[in-house]
């Protein structure tokens, strides 16, 4: 019996070891976390180390050039003050740019789930408008906005829009019809059904559709400063092709590479944090 107690005793002392003794779950859970972070670094620098070795071999540096060059030209410039300069303008621009589109898409796309007769209007437009490619009117908005800060906003907001705005959509309409019948029965008011069962309902469709959006910021703002720019990462892009900088052009398209990342994360972590308590239901 002493052994028994003995035994149990530190699984309630210490809530962790407890957890892992009751749920081993959690051991299989932190095991293919491991395996996969190992994978994913195992798989980069396999990668990097073919493409350093691959590169004068397989084919001419000029033209893939190499990860120990790219670390240079990443060095340089950073070294000169352009790259955080090049930074800060995308990721402004980035930023805004979303959660115009954002905001906009989630409205839209609540106010057309919960009435069907504006959906049933303005659908053939919006489809309209979506089937536009969308680097075309570029050249449309440099006319209308100019070459500043505003154009590219718009611009990346348009491309932010229609994913956040189709799942919101989705989201809305698949709520319980039977369920908005019964909170109207009880008195609810349209507004109360929108802000206490639509809106929480389509949550994990918004955050979906953000997910798909936030590399289309960032795709949006260096599209826009290719365009019409001498600043941010899109010039950077532009300057560094037409000097046939093969490396510096990697270096920029790394770091357009991370900034992406980061936004995804971002918004995964506030997903993570605003739906909880789904995942505690």
């Amino acid at each position: 019996m002493a052994d028994i107690t003995e035994t149990v005793r530190p699984a309630f002392g210490r809530p962790d070891a407890d957890l892992l003794l009751v749920d081993p779950s959690v051991k299989a859970r932190q095991r293919e976390n491991l395996i996969v972070n190992v994978s994913r670094v195992l798989l980069a620098v396999v990668f990097l180390g073919v493409w350093e070795l691959a590169s004068g071999w397989l084919a001419a540096t000029f033209w893939v050039s190499k990860p120990s060059l790219i670390v240079i030209a990443l060095g340089d410039l950073i070294a000169s003050g352009q790259l955080f300069i090049a930074v800060l303008n995308t990721v402004l621009e980035a930023l805004a740019g979303f959660l115009a589109g954002a905001l906009l898409g989630i409205f839209l796309g609540v106010v057309f789930g919960v009435n069907r007769i504006i959906a049933r209007v303005l659908d053939p437009y919006l489809v309209g408008l979506y089937s536009l490619p969308r680097v075309a009117l570029v050249p449309l908005f440099i006319l209308w906005f100019g070459i500043g800060f505003e154009m590219k906003v718009v611009f990346t907001a348009l491309l932010v829009f229609f994913p956040i705005f189709m799942n919101t959509l989705a989201g809305v309409r698949a709520v319980d019809g039977d369920l908005i019948d019964v909170i109207r029965v009880m008195g609810a008011s349209r507004w109360d059904a929108i802000r206490k069962v639509f809106i929480p309902s389509a949550l994990s469709w918004v955050f979906a559709g953000l997910r798909i959006s936030a590399p289309f910021a960032l795709i949006g703002a260096v599209i826009a400063e290719m365009f019409s720019s001498n600043q941010g990462l899109g010039y950077l892009i532009s300057q560094t092709a037409n000097q046939f900088d093969t490396a510096g052009l990697f270096a920029t398209l790394v770091v357009t590479t991370i900034l992406g990342l980061a936004l995804d994360a971002a918004v995964h972590l506030v997903e993570r944090r605003l739906l909880l308590w789904q995942k505690q239901r």
